[in-house]
């Protein structure tokens, strides 16, 4: 039997390629739109061919609609989310859940107190590449992990395609990091391999918008490993970028191919040459699991780990930046 999804909002940049994918997935259709812009929202609806309500509890309220897409303003989503959880439908959301740890908590418990299935959207982690990296972790190549940096930015506030509201610092929680640095911030957490216990961030404003244009993020752990986040939109031609230091080798993704590179004291040559390491098939899509759980009635674990821990670092890099200071995590938690 076919989920039917209901969308709520087309604010966010992916809002289509979400739909899209429920449109093209064989177990899933869009049956319902509300959107905060009553005029986008009605323009979705009727390209898609169905309704627009102008009410978000009215759209959850019908008994045939199963699950939601959350795309609306970062500031919104623990209102909706929180709704779409006590309406008893399952939640398929953009990134960060939302800007606090608080806020995630309360929505976590709703989500779990409701019995439906949330996924995130979180990429990165089933690309090719992060599945290799991750193997090549795991056996050890690396030795201890000393150093791990991630670089994601593009140039969408000096060639303009960036949507307006995307410099909105009430609604997006702020700019190039909690948008774009998302990903390299889990990814660089996921590579540390440890918990992080302290964060200290750098803004900056290079078209003078209320919110961070290019940014750097520093994560400090408790064995001395550390990472460096790094996003901004205001780079031309910046490759993704990937480097993994430790005591017996170093990796190396994007620079600028998409090769990954690997030169170990453990491996064959013992560390005479970089090798090219095979990268891994993509994993299906979080949407696709998303469904998957859905159908067989289990939880995206390790996704909503990841994502809850996203914006625990998120909020300690706002308020860095915010306060000019080394935030401590000692003591807080990491997990729900």
């Amino acid at each position: 039997m076919s989920t039917r999804i209901g969308k709520i909002s087309f604010w966010h940049v992916h809002a289509w390629e979400y739909t899209e994918q429920a449109l093209e997935h064989p177990d899933t259709e869009m049956a319902a739109v509300w959107d905060e812009d009553r005029v986008r929202g009605e323009a979705a609806a009727g390209k898609l061919g169905v309704p627009f309500y102008e009410s978000l509890d009215d759209m959850l309220s019908q008994a045939n609609l199963d699950a939601v897409i959350v795309d609306a303003p970062t500031n919104r989503h623990k209102e909706v989310i929180l709704k779409a959880a006590q309406a008893g439908k399952h939640i398929f959301t953009e990134k960060v859940i939302a800007p606090t740890a608080d806020e995630v908590q309360e929505i976590m418990t709703a989500v779990e107190e409701n019995g439906v299935t949330l996924t995130v959207s979180l990429p990165r982690l089933n690309a090719g590449s992060t599945l290799a990296i991750e193997d090549i972790l795991e056996k050890g190549l690396l030795g201890q992990v000393t150093y791990a940096r991630v670089r994601l930015a593009h140039n969408g506030a000096l060639a303009g395609w960036l949507p307006e509201h995307f410099y909105n610092k009430e609604q997006c929680g702020g700019g190039a990091m909690i948008d774009l640095g998302c990903h390299p911030m889990y990814l660089t957490s996921l590579f540390l391999g440890e918990k992080v216990t302290g964060v200290s961030a750098n803004f900056g404003y290079v078209t003078g918008k209320e919110v961070e244009d290019n940014a750097i993020v520093t994560l400090f752990t408790g064995s001395g490993a550390i990472g460096v986040v790094e996003a901004g939109f205001v780079n031309s031609h910046s490759p993704f970028t990937i480097e993994i230091h430790g005591t017996e080798g170093t990796l190396l993704f994007g620079t600028p191919e998409e090769k990954l590179l690997l030169k170990s004291n453990k491996d064959e040559s013992g560390g005479i040459g970089w090798v090219e390491w095979p990268l891994r098939s993509h994993r299906e899509s979080a949407f696709d699991q998303w469904v998957g759980h859905i159908q067989n009635g289990t939880t995206a674990r390790t996704n909503l780990q990841i994502a809850v821990e996203l914006t625990r670092l998120m909020e300690a890099a706002n308020i860095s930046a915010r306060e000019g200071r080394v935030i401590s995590l000692e003591g807080s938690a990491q997990h729900p």
